[in-house]
């Protein structure tokens, strides 16, 4: 038989636990515990492994979800999130019956051998930047969230599988795919983003430029550098309107490119990523799977891991 090509699946997880929170119905555990984004996760992993068959899974994590850094950088770097600074540390706003989910997923993980990969001072965007760059295989992405579309490189491989409509109705994005949603290359998105903005993270955006003027100054100029270049020297050809408006911004697209570039130089590796075709630790999965009422969506994930779905 025929060894079968390696593939990569990186998961951001965190996109993905919040999406079953609110996207699966509760379900309680024996003792009364809502596990419904645990047993949602597990569905998904199901789900994905069964149709892509990757040989490789990492589930990157939020080590920092808002790296100081970046705070630094652009204050405004998703400080509406914040519900509490604990010292040094910002809390993320998440509702108590998904953040005490969080640790048993890490767990149930653990017990399967399944990879969780973080870094200090880094968010789960930036270990999957790191993991899918010269990965030597062929990489796919699984997140919710638009600012990942700038790894997408059909050259190397990597796509992303983009679930904002729901894990079983995701979209495979490539090249092709941003060009024809944005108007710009892959490769370019991340620039695109820096002058669209995005409320969602706090990215102020350039004040009066959508999308469609970001792609036609990314069309005419490159990147933000260019941009920038053009809009200072006055035999440019850009209009008096963009001009302007790039040059009261000058301040903001001077640091927000480093804020939304994902990292791709982190200590991470992909060592010890192989998909297990069982348990790591059998009796301590079988164990959670009895304490947290799990045994329909860990029969149908065993089974996908052991070969036995088509």
């Amino acid at each position: 038989m025929a060894e079968r090509e390696q593939r990569l699946l990186l998961l951001d997880t965190a996109s993905m636990y919040f999406r079953a929170f609110f996207g699966v119905p509760e379900y309680l555990s024996p003792d009364g515990t809502n596990v419904n984004a645990v047993r949602g996760m597990l569905d998904y992993l199901s789900r994905l492994v069964d149709e892509y068959r990757p040989t490789h899974l990492v589930c990157c994590w939020d080590d920092d979800w808002r790296p100081q850094w970046r705070v630094d950088l652009l204050p405004s770097y998703k400080a509406h999130r914040v519900v509490e600074e604990t010292g040094s540390v910002d809390v993320e706003e998440v509702p108590d019956p998904l953040a005490v989910q969080v640790p048993v997923l890490r767990e149930v993980l653990g017990a399967l051998g399944i990879a969780v990969v973080g870094a200090p001072e880094a968010e789960a965007d930036d270990v999957i930047g790191t993991l899918a760059t010269d990965a030597g295989m062929p990489v796919d992405v699984v997140t919710g969230d638009r600012d990942l579309f700038q790894l997408v490189d059909d050259e190397a491989g990597v796509r992303v599988l983009y679930i904002a409509k729901g894990v079983g109705r995701h979209e495979r994005v490539d090249d092709a795919w941003v060009q024809g949603k944005y108007g710009v290359r892959a490769d370019q998105y991340a620039d695109f983003a820096t002058l669209r903005g995005d409320a969602s993270d706090g990215l102020p955006g350039v004040a009066g430029v959508g999308e469609k003027t970001a792609a036609t100054l990314l069309g005419r100029h490159g990147d933000i550098a260019g941009i920038v270049e053009a809009a200072q020297d006055p035999s440019s050809g850009m209009g008096p309107g963009p001009r302007g408006k790039i040059k009261v911004s000058l301040d903001y697209l001077a640091v927000a490119p480093q804020v939304v570039a994902v990292r791709r130089d982190l200590a991470v590796d992909a060592n010890g990523s192989a998909l297990p075709s069982e348990p790591a630790d059998a009796e301590r999965f079988a164990a959670l799977v009895e304490q947290w009422g799990l045994e329909r969506p860990a029969e149908r994930l065993l089974g996908v891991l052991a070969g036995g779905a088509s």
